[in-house]
């Protein structure tokens, strides 16, 4: 049997985020144990425990007023995103957000994805994908981006949405070091966050999911 999973549900739109609560608690293994709007989404986010919620769902609505927000999620969060259309779903990426999924999917997607997303993998709707990652160029190749040993280390720790106290603690450095490290992987894979430089990596062949 599946482990209980403990979700926030956050949607702006009252009558959406109530029907997605009550959906959700009708799927199996599924426990909703909070409903908020979507404006504290970044500090629900980092007041998320390991014995208090599982994940995030966040239903980004119809309206584009989701996509007026810059504020970075917590590095490590699970959170998944229900976007509706590719547009939306590039702002939920950039601000860090694990998974996408259109709002349209079906329960037992919806339940694979909310899943994946509180086990530390990235999940991308299909029809989404082309808006999240700029393909690299043909002549980009894994032989092209350098890592150091250190690098290489923190980014199979990333893959598995560790924070950056978490990777500290398992290479035995200092949050600053790990810091550091996550910065310049960002900038040797051109990445906009954490998320997004998992998945250029993967592309690109230097890790596998």
């Amino acid at each position: 049997m599946d482990e209980l999973l403990r979700l926030l549900v956050l949607a702006d739109d009252p009558l959406a985020r109530a029907g997605l609560a009550a959906l959700l608690a009708t799927l199996p293994g599924c426990l909703v144990v909070g409903q908020s709007g979507s404006d504290p989404l970044a500090e629900a986010a980092a007041g998320l425990t390991d014995t208090a919620v599982d994940a995030i769902i966040w239903d980004m609505g119809w309206e584009g007023a989701a996509r007026d927000r810059d504020e970075p999620l917590p590095a490590g969060v699970p959170v998944l995103a229900l976007a509706q259309d590719a547009e939306g779903a590039a702002v939920a990426w950039a601000l860090g957000c694990r998974g996408v999924l259109t709002r349209e999917m079906d329960e037992e997607r919806l339940v694979a994805g909310v899943r994946a997303v509180a086990a530390g993998l990235v999940v991308v709707a299909p029809a989404l994908a082309g808006a999240l990652v700029e393909r690299p160029p043909a002549e980009e190749s894994a032989a092209d981006i350098e890592l150091t040993p250190r690098e290489s280390e923190v980014l199979r720790l990333l893959t598995e949405g560790l924070t950056n106290k978490a990777i500290a603690h398992r290479l035995s450095i200092s949050d600053h070091t790990v810091k550091f490290h996550v910065n310049a992987l960002l900038g040797k894979l051109n990445a906009q966050s954490r998320t997004d430089a998992v998945v250029r990596a993967t592309r690109l062949g230097l890790i596998s999911l």
